[in-house]
């Protein structure tokens, strides 16, 4: 799912900006300096079954940004033109398509993006040069089973309490490090997002976000050590 106030950043990706450079640079990465943020994870929907790599990066102004896979070639690149040149950009986030399992296999998909070290390169618009070293792996946690509410269920406003279970069908040695929440109005319009702990099982949504007479659909994300998630999700309404 694409997350709110992220889908402009998106849309610039789609559109072209979005170019490929050249190979891994060889240079050497003296006087460089990590990203404040590199992350780079797979989310899985278990109910429309279909999985998409997620890549976020933070830092200040930049003018340039690759991402390396683990054999060294080059997955993605953005560079600031124009009037954004010497401007910069700072946050990204992009996410890739999301075709369903029974056209391209989650088998295909583990292929496509290996597990192993990615390595995210930039440089400021002051010049500094930036690399972080991201890893990524195939620990996906399965997605919990929802409880409440029932898919196309009803329920008054101060009635509204997600309630999940995680599945017996994660393995021994995938870690869930916590759950996330997240309530969206079916026309977009208003969503609402609560971060857990592994420990949760329940979550009681405001009656303020609510309006009677009114569809909704709630996810809950197991979020695995890594970052990797899987979601459940149900359709619901407000009498």
């Amino acid at each position: 799912m694409k997350r709110t106030g992220l889908g402009a950043t998106a849309a610039i990706l789609a559109a072209g900006v979005l170019t490929a450079l050249p190979g891994a640079d060889a240079a050497t990465v003296d006087h460089t300096r990590p990203f404040k943020v590199a992350d780079l994870k797979v989310e899985i929907n278990a109910t429309d079954g279909d999985a998409g790599l997620q890549v976020f990066l933070d830092d200040d102004a930049w003018k340039e940004i690759r991402i390396v896979n683990p054999h060294g070639s080059v997955l993605a690149g953005m560079q600031a033109r124009g009037d954004l040149k010497d401007y910069g950009l700072t946050e990204l986030f992009s996410e890739s398509s999301e075709p369903p399992f029974d056209e391209f296999p989650l088998a295909e998909f583990k292929k496509l993006f290996p597990e192993g070290t990615y390595v995210f390169s930039g440089v400021l618009v002051d010049g500094t040069k930036l690399r972080s070293e991201v890893p990524l792996t195939h620990d996906f946690p399965d997605g919990p089973t929802i409880l409440a509410p029932v898919e196309g269920g009803e329920l008054a406003l101060a009635e509204v309490v997600v309630r999940w279970e995680p599945s017996l069908r994660t393995p021994p040695d995938v870690e869930i490090v916590g759950y996330q929440v997240i309530v969206v109005r079916e026309d977009g319009a208003r969503s609402m997002e609560a971060d857990l702990a592994s420990s949760a099982r329940t979550f009681h949504v405001p009656v303020e976000f609510l309006e009677s007479g009114t569809e909704y659909k709630v996810e809950v994300l197991a979020i695995e050590t890594s970052g990797n998630q899987t979601l459940t999700e149900v359709a619901f309404s407000v009498r």
